[in-house]
């Protein structure tokens, strides 16, 4: 790929009618997702973290509503990221691993010369974004995307963002948390301050201040703003230890990846101050989560930081795994005024609910995909509604399933395997398979898996033998 094809294809981005304002003359609210990366469910102090503090966190969720059970899109960023904005999990979405079996483009990561095919959106898949833009939202992105591939025509312009700030895939030079370039729009921009290999610019500080000129920029009209942090993610580095720096008998890393989930905190705690300063705090509506479990490489290094900072909040896996561990994600939304503050939700949800909830909030039109509404939960705490199959699948190293029905969990770890089952209101860490005992339920599971799971041209099925 050349670098003139690539900013010729993000260039422009396809204008589209705009929906109208309510009648009554009220404001939509605006729409901000805060997403963290491979930070895990007790990675934040509201959630069970003892170590790490995250006031700015902690805030939303004594704001807001902070959801106990709620589940990432996948155990790894790519189809984690589809499913949030595609609506779609992924025994439907288009990216379902960040590898595809075929399809996609073949391409290199950073400096590699491994061959890695990689799938990517296709112009048929729409995401929120190209929802809530014909909606009449001003739409960013400031951050990671993921979404790519190595195709240049599949950049955040392309799919429903006006404005877009950070780092893509086929792009070594926009990569890591000291880049030195990064993506403005149709632009390759340099960073002087990191020129050299220095480390003068940080990559969360970066979008941090990107989100802030963004909100005040469109604070006259309603925006959807997409903050994709890339910390937590290795490689560990921070610009300090910060408040660590004196933790006596803590590693390095433990010290870098503590300040990293503190510069994060705190960056977040700057977006909030930003929207009370602007006027616009009961005006928008507030989103944080993870894209999966901790632990970005499954090395022994790693997994000794996860665990001493019980990273995964005592539940089985980290990510790559289909255990709780590994997909269960912190999630908060906070909206003063509308969402009661404090309010804690044991609803089962997940990344696919995000795109009806966004084109509720906004008065859209409703599309079609795998989530619901959480609009009304938002509203009433108390609210209860019929238990839901929420599936997953995934293909590293192999084809693996999970499902959730109720308080009951699924997991087949290969194709055509048996499935194992848990009963999650007793059971969390997954630690007793239950499948001998409720054969009836393991019907019920198998069922739902085989309905949803759909081969795509990425993914396809095997051939049958013979």
């Amino acid at each position: 790929m050349i670098r003139r094809e690539f900013l010729g294809a993000i260039a422009a981005l396809a204008t589209a009618p705009a929906f109208a304002t309510p009648a009554d003359g009220t404001r939509r609210p605006n729409i901000v997702f805060i997403l963290a990366d491979d930070m895990g469910y007790g990675d934040t102090a509201v959630y069970g973290q003892r170590r790490i503090a995250t006031p700015n966190i902690d805030r939303l969720a004594r704001e807001g509503m902070r959801f106990t059970q709620a589940y990432a899109g996948a155990p790894v960023c790519g189809p984690s990221r589809c499913a949030l904005m595609t609506g779609q999990h992924t025994g439907h979405c288009r990216i379902r691993d960040n590898t595809a079996l075929a399809g996609g483009k073949l391409g290199t990561k950073g400096n590699s010369k491994q061959l890695w095919r990689r799938p990517n959106l296709l112009p048929v898949d729409r995401t929120v974004a190209q929802y809530l833009h014909a909606a009449g939202y001003r739409t960013g992105l400031m951050g990671k995307w993921h979404l790519d591939g190595f195709e240049a025509k599949a950049t955040p312009i392309q799919f429903g963002f006006e404005e877009f700030r950070g780092w893509l895939t086929p792009l070594e030079s926009t990569h890591g948390y000291w880049p030195r370039q990064r993506v403005h729009n149709g632009q390759l921009v340099d960073i002087p301050e990191n020129a050299g290999g220095r480390h003068g610019r940080y990559d969360t500080d970066m979008i941090t201040l990107d989100s802030i000129d963004f909100i005040e920029r469109h604070k006259a009209e309603p925006f959807f703003l997409y903050a994709a942090y890339n910390s937590p993610h290795s490689p560990y580095t921070a610009p300090d230890f910060g408040p660590y720096a004196d933790c006596e008998g803590w590693s390095h890393d433990e010290k870098t990846y503590a300040a990293m989930i503190h510069y994060l905190d705190r960056g977040i705690g700057q977006l909030l101050d930003k929207l009370k300063s602007a006027g616009l705090d009961g005006d928008t509506v507030v989103f944080f989560a993870s894209d999966n479990g901790p632990r970005s490489e499954p090395s022994p290094a790693q997994t000794r930081m996860a665990d001493f900072f019980d990273s995964n909040g005592g539940l089985t896996g980290y990510k790559r795994d289909m255990y709780e561990g590994g997909i269960r994600t912190p999630w908060i939304v906070r909206w003063p005024g509308k969402v009661r503050a404090g309010a804690v939700s044991e609803v089962p949800v997940y990344f696919p609910d995000f795109l009806p909830t966004a084109l509720d909030l906004a008065g859209a039109p409703a599309e079609k995909s795998d989530g619901v509404s959480l609009r009304p939960f938002l509203a009433d705490p108390a609210h209860q509604a019929a238990d839901r199959f929420l599936y997953w699948e995934y293909y590293e190293p192999e084809f693996r399933q999970t499902a959730r029905w109720g308080k009951w969990k699924a997991v087949r770890m290969k194709r055509d395997g048996p499935l194992e089952l848990y009963d999650l209101s007793r059971d969390p860490k997954e630690s007793r398979n239950l499948a001998a005992e409720h054969p009836d339920i393991v019907a019920r599971m198998a069922d739902g898996m085989a309905r949803e799971h759909v081969a795509s041209a990425e993914y396809p099925d095997p051939k049958p033998k013979g």
